[in-house]
């Protein structure tokens, strides 16, 4: 795990695969005796290190999104708004530290003057944390990675996006459902995008009584900026 105040390139692919890959891998007879024990350590000083270097973040809201979109895709314009909107109103602004969605965030929370953090990931594609983390932590493995933005983050404000991206939200989601978290605020910026999403959820999950209407009701959809800030300060102020 790394620490620094400028883009750092990661280790990813020095070694032909990932940490958390080698981690998972179970071929061969017994080999884990010899290294996964060992691993726990390195899973420990992640945990350390993490909880060490985030302890001061004051309020902070997590931005999640596509790295893969481009400066000229609208969803990079909201993102960069959607940071600015945080920063004014005295949240940090963490994201994954890569590209795309989690670039416009950091670059929207730098254009504020607030805190830029990236919480980077080991991944055989993306080199370094994007040019506007103002702060930066890259780790080894998802689930470090994934409490992190948990244990810091008052709500999350979530993008257009892929699988990552999704997965973020349903783990959030699941903790609250589950009562593991306190709950927070959920915002999908971006109706069209994630109107069927809430309609399939609606449709076939909720019909079927596999969830309960609470479980969609931890979301808001809405494309306002202004109105995914505000349930951010609302959420800060009840709980102040």
């Amino acid at each position: 795990m790394t620490r620094r105040t400028g883009p750092r390139p990661s280790k990813a692919g020095l070694e032909g695969s990932t940490t958390d890959q080698r981690l998972l891998d179970t071929r061969g007879d017994g080999d884990w005796v010899h290294t996964d024990p060992w691993r726990v350590l390195k899973i420990q000083a992640e945990f350390v290190e993490g909880f060490n270097d985030l302890a001061e973040v004051g309020p902070a809201i997590s931005v999640f999104g596509s790295a893969r979109i481009g400066e000229d895709h609208p969803a990079y314009d909201i993102g960069r708004r959607v940071g600015r909107g945080l920063a004014e109103a005295g949240f940090a602004v963490i994201t994954g530290g890569g590209p795309g969605a989690m670039e416009a965030a950091n670059r929207g929370a730098l254009d504020a003057g607030g805190q830029s953090i990236g919480l980077g990931i080991e991944l055989p594609w993306e080199a370094k944390l994007n040019d506007y983390v103002g702060f930066g932590i890259n780790f080894r493995y998802f689930f470090v990675r994934k409490m992190m933005f948990v244990k810091y983050s008052q709500g999350y404000v979530v993008l257009p996006g892929g699988l990552g991206t999704l997965d973020e939200l349903f783990e959030a989601m699941t903790l609250s459902q589950t009562l593991k978290i306190t709950q927070f605020p959920i915002v999908l910026m971006g109706v069209e995008h994630w109107q069927g999403l809430i309609e399939w959820m609606q449709g076939s999950m909720l019909e079927d009584a596999r969830i309960k209407q609470s479980d969609i009701d931890m979301l808001t959809l809405t494309d306002d900026v202004d109105e995914a800030v505000a349930l951010m300060v609302a959420a800060r102020d009840a709980h102040a």
